[in-house]
Formats: structure tokens, C-alpha cells, sequence
């Protein structure tokens, strides 16, 4: 079985603990709880008839008062970014944190998620603010209803292992 090391990057509250919930048990919760440090979880999936682990770190998100601990990036073979669709701030924090991976680790296979499209009558992000992700692979995904979930984890794991 082969083994890949996945972050979970973006802001604060945008989904990515909710996402790997969803991807690993099927579940959201309404409520809101903020990650600290660090979280870890597995999940299996195939790709072209490969069994993969995939080890999630769920990171927590970066805001004013907590900036990514860079040393969690080690050993990652690629990174889910995640983009709260409702806030707008969330798409700068992501850019940001695509930089401070590249500088870091160097250039990963990477998607960027625009995460809450079960709100997505009041999303406020417009094509302008995604201009700076151009040829970056982006989905629409909802960790409430599970939409785009499967999809993302395996598309990713598709570019980590055809790179």
C-alpha cells in the first residue's frame, strides 16, 4: 500500500476539519470547535486499482493570533487548500499560504477547494479574487452535503501519483 502525507491549509473556519470529517466518517457537525496544533486522520481510497493511505494533517487555520508552523509541512506530498466561499479574506489567507509552501517545501501538488457551496447564494468571491490561482485545479466542494468531498481527496491523490 502506498502511504501520502496530506495538509489541509486555509484560513480559520473555512472547513478543513469538517472536509476531512466528511471524507473519513461521513459526517458534519454544526459545530464549531478551532484547531489547535495540529490534527491527524486516515483514510483509504484506490487510485487505478492502488490501494492509498492517505495521512490528513488538518493544520490549523492561519489568522492574526496563529500562523502556520511550517515544520508541519515535512514530508507532505501535497496539500488541499480551502477557501471559504462566504468570506472573501479567505482567498488572500490562501494565497498566502500557497507562498509560504512553495518558499518552504517547494512546489507540491496542490488543489484549492472553494469550500461552503451549500451557501452558495452568499458566497462573495468573484473570478477577480481567483486570478492569482490560475492553473491551479479549484473545486467547488460542500463538507455539509458532501459535494465535490470525494472528488478533491482523489483528484489530489491522481497528481501526487502521475506527478
Amino acid at each position: 500500500m502506498i502511504s501520502k502525507k496530506i495538509c489541509m491549509l486555509g484560513g480559520y473556519a473555512v472547513g478543513k476539519t469538517s472536509l476531512v470529517s466528511q471524507k473519513v466518517s461521513g459526517i458534519f457537525s454544526d459545530k464549531y470547535l478551532s484547531t489547535v496544533g495540529v490534527k491527524i486522520a486516515r483514510t483509504t481510497l484506490e487510485h487505478e486499482g492502488t490501494p492509498v493511505l492517505l495521512m490528513l494533517w488538518d493544520l490549523a487555520g492561519d489568522d492574526p493570533y496563529q500562523n502556520l508552523r511550517t515544520s508541519y509541512l515535512r514530508g507532505a506530498a501535497g496539500y488541499l487548500l480551502v477557501v471559504d466561499g462566504t468570506r472573501p479574506d479567505t482567498v488572500e489567507t490562501a494565497a498566502r499560504m500557497r507562498d509560504l509552501v512553495d518558499e518552504t517545501v517547494g512546489p507540491l501538488p496542490h488543489l484549492l477547494l472553494l469550500n461552503k457551496s451549500d451557501l452558495v447564494e452568499d458566497w462573495a468571491l468573484e473570478e477577480a479574487m481567483l486570478a492569482r490561482f490560475a492553473g491551479t485545479p479549484m473545486l467547488s466542494t460542500s463538507a455539509k452535503t458532501g459535494l465535490g468531498v470525494d472528488e478533491a481527496f482523489s483528484r489530489l491523490t491522481g497528481a501526487m501519483l502521475d506527478g
